[in-house]
This record gives structure tokens, C-alpha cells and sequence, in this order.
């Protein structure tokens, strides 16, 4: 039988993560040692109070049946959370759990775009911004973020006619991958240009626990306008190592969740309610280690770059999330070159910027998942390696 499979599925290439991930594996087998610095799975633990309640719930026969909506309680959790944690008040109908915010990203086109319909999407962004969109037949326009602006988009570069026909924008501070923390004038910018044309914002929140010098992450749901213009993705997955439990939330603009939640109504029957019951105790429960924790990743962050500007690999230091977004050593002009050789030569595993944009070109992502004692040691195999000699 030959099979044949839609167009929107040819497009879709195999994830650059899978290509490391072989590649990772042939060097174990060699008895290489390996750091792998590409996927940011935290290896922090999530707090006792969090895997307490969830093991409870998980002991009641009724939790196992749909769930259809999210628990009252929940609901409440998150509004709690956002008045003491951003100031913001929220009604229960501007709140909806996701599978994580990249399920919610794969499927926020099905209510606001029509085949044929732009967005517009960062270069360099993570790769679902634009992916997800996509599949639903929109076409995905991007705008540069440049090193020089901070890696913030300049809204009089978008051209006129192009913001006039887009149906939405994404947006992500603090960014990943390219590590850069937005101030409050981005954000009052950015809800000024979606009030002028009409567009949508839709902003990834994940990192918002993950801001380094002092600094304190905030809510795009927090300035003036913004609850008019779009809504905010939050996740629970960074701050407190939930990621396998898949769960976020959709916040903000009450007429988008009504169309978003009508959606997914027809896709799944609602998140499973241990699930919730660890989200109440994460969102409620004490947040001590949510802080300390943003001070360990600022620690393993200043170790990686400054180590690697020690031994000649200019890396500054980064702003926020968990990953370093490093330009390239000046002795290579091909970040996926670089990134095959550093694996190869050093045993240490990065992902090019060309996984996150035609403008990723020149970088390469680093994820903060080992402690400072193996960064040191990863920067030891990179200098002993002699990778960064002309």
C-alpha cells in the first residue's frame, strides 16, 4: 500500500533536537562523556508539597474519570496567584487550564485565524510560535529581533500593510531562546501598535520566575490595555519542574478564552484533576524555592558565560530564563558547524540558532541543567578540546 500524507505534514521537518539526540547516543556508546546542554528539561526537583498532593489525588478512585472543566478551586489558585504575585485581578472566565503552553500555542489559530490569515511571529522564536499557526493554515510573517535593540522587536520596522492584515503577534519576555528581559515600555508599546491595527497579543510568560540581577519577572496583563488586546500564557512547568505534568494556563482577554475554550472543548475533555490538585498546592503553597532556585540558574548562568569568556569564547552574561544564547566563537561563521564540531571535539551538546530562525545564525543555545561544579567541567573539556583555536 503506498501511503500518502498532507501537505502541512511534508512541511514539517525532523525537530533538530532528535538529529543531537542520535548523535548523543553514538557518542555514549563510544564511552564519551557527554554534557548536554540542548534540551531545557529542568533537573531541579519539584517542591514536596507539589508530588504530596499529587500523590494524594492520586489515591481517589473519582479523580480518574474526565475532568470536562477546570476545578473551581483552581481557578481560584490562579487568581490568587496573579493578584499577590503581579497585581493583576482576574474574573474565573479569563482563566483556562492547557496541556503547557506549547499545546495552547499549537492550537490559539483555531479561533482567531482563517486559512489564508497572517501573524506575525519573532526571528528568532521558539519554534512553535510559527509551527503551530501554521497548521491551521495561516501564514506566519516574522519580524527580526536584532542584538543591537536588546532583542526586542522595533514596531516602526513592521510594515503598515502587513499590520494591518495580521490576525495576531506573538510575543515572549523574558525570550527564549535569545535570553533578553523586556521593560515596561515594550510592553506599553506593544499594547499601543495591537490598539492602533487591531491586532492580537499573545504573550509566553514562561520565564517570569527566571530574571536575573535583582530584577522581578512581570505579567504582560499588568499595563494599561492589555487585558483589551490579548492574553498571557503562563506555565507551571520552569518555576516549580512540572513540565512532564503538563499543565498552563491561558489568561487574559475574556472573549479570547470564551472562542478558545469552545475550541478545545472539541479536543479534550479537560486536564486531569491530580494534575489540578498539584497546580492549586504549586500556586498556593510557599514559593521559597521558586526564588531559590532563580538564584541557582543566575549562578549556573554567570559560571557558563564568564567561564567561557575565560578561555576566549566571548559569551555575555545573560538576563533571565534558563538558557544562555551564546554568539558563536570568531573563528567559525556557521552556528550548525560549530554546534557538530563542539559535540564531536568536546562531547558538549548546543543547539544552533538556525533552529529558532533564519536570524539565529551566529548563536547557539545553551540550556542551565547541570550545576555549576559540571558547567565547570563542560568549559574545562571545551578549553582542552582546542575548539576555539584559529
Amino acid at each position: 500500500m503506498e501511503l500518502t500524507f498532507s501537505k502541512r505534514s511534508q512541511r514539517i521537518k525532523e525537530g533538530i533536537f532528535s538529529l543531537l539526540n542520535t548523535k548523543k547516543e553514538e557518542l555514549l556508546k563510544e564511552g564519551r562523556t557527554v554534557y548536554n546542554f540542548s534540551v531545557g528539561t529542568p533537573d531541579f526537583e519539584p517542591p514536596v508539597h507539589i508530588m504530596e498532593a499529587m500523590q494524594k489525588a492520586c489515591g481517589i478512585p473519582e479523580n480518574y474519570r474526565y475532568a470536562l472543566t477546570d476545578r473551581p478551586e483552581l481557578l481560584e489558585a490562579v487568581q490568587g496567584f496573579y493578584q499577590k504575585r503581579f497585581g493583576v485581578a482576574l474574573k474565573p472566565e479569563q482563566i483556562m487550564s492547557l496541556y503547557g503552553s506549547q499545546e495552547g500555542m499549537a492550537h490559539i489559530a483555531l479561533p482567531l485565524c482563517d486559512p489564508g490569515d497572517i501573524f506575525l511571529a519573532p526571528d528568532p522564536g521558539y519554534p512553535v510560535f510559527s509551527i503551530g499557526p501554521e497548521l491551521t493554515g495561516a501564514e506566519c510573517v516574522t519580524y527580526p529581533l536584532y542584538p543591537e535593540n536588546n532583542f526586542l522587536p522595533d514596531f516602526d520596522d513592521i510594515l503598515e500593510g502587513t499590520a494591518k492584515r495580521a490576525k495576531f503577534m506573538l510575543i515572549s519576555y523574558p525570550a527564549n531562546p535569545v535570553c533578553s528581559v523586556a521593560d515596561d515600555e515594550f510592553y506599553e508599546r506593544a499594547i499601543a501598535f495591537a490598539e492602533k491595527y487591531q491586532i492580537i497579543l499573545l504573550h509566553d510568560n514562561a520565564y517570569a520566575d527566571l530574571v536575573y540581577g535583582g530584577k522581578t519577572g512581570k505579567s504582560f496583563l499588568s499595563y494599561p490595555g492589555a487585558m483589551d488586546v490579548g492574553i498571557e500564557f503562563f506555565s507551571l512547568s520552569k518555576s516549580y519542574n512540572m513540565t512532564g505534568m503538563r499543565i498552563s494556563f491561558a489568561i487574559g482577554s475574556e472573549r479570547i478564552i470564551e472562542e478558545f475554550k469552545k475550541v478545545r472543548s472539541q479536543i479534550d475533555y479537560g486536564t486531569f484533576l491530580p494534575v489540578q490538585y498539584a497546580a492549586i498546592a504549586a500556586l498556593t503553597g510557599p514559593q521559597d524555592s521558586v526564588k531559590e532556585q532563580c538564584r541557582l540558574y543566575e549562578e549556573r548562568c554567570n559560571t557558563l558565560c564568564r567561564g567561557l569568556s575565560r578561555i576566549g569564547w566571548e559569551v555575555p552574561d545573560g538576563q533571565g530564563t534558563m538558557f544562555v544564547w551564546a554568539p558563536i566563537p570568531k573563528n567559525y561563521t556557521s552556528s550548525e558547524k560549530f554546534a557538530m564540531d563542539l559535540m564531536e571535539r568536546a562531547g558538549v551538546i548546543v543547539v544552533p540558532g538556525t533552529a529558532f530562525g533564519d536570524l539565529g545564525e551566529g548563536y547557539v543555545r545553551m540550556a542551565l541543567v547541570y550545576p555549576a561544579e559540571e558547567i565547570k567541567k563542560a568549559i574545562h573539556a571545551i578549553e582542552e578540546s582546542g575548539i576555539l583555536k584559529a
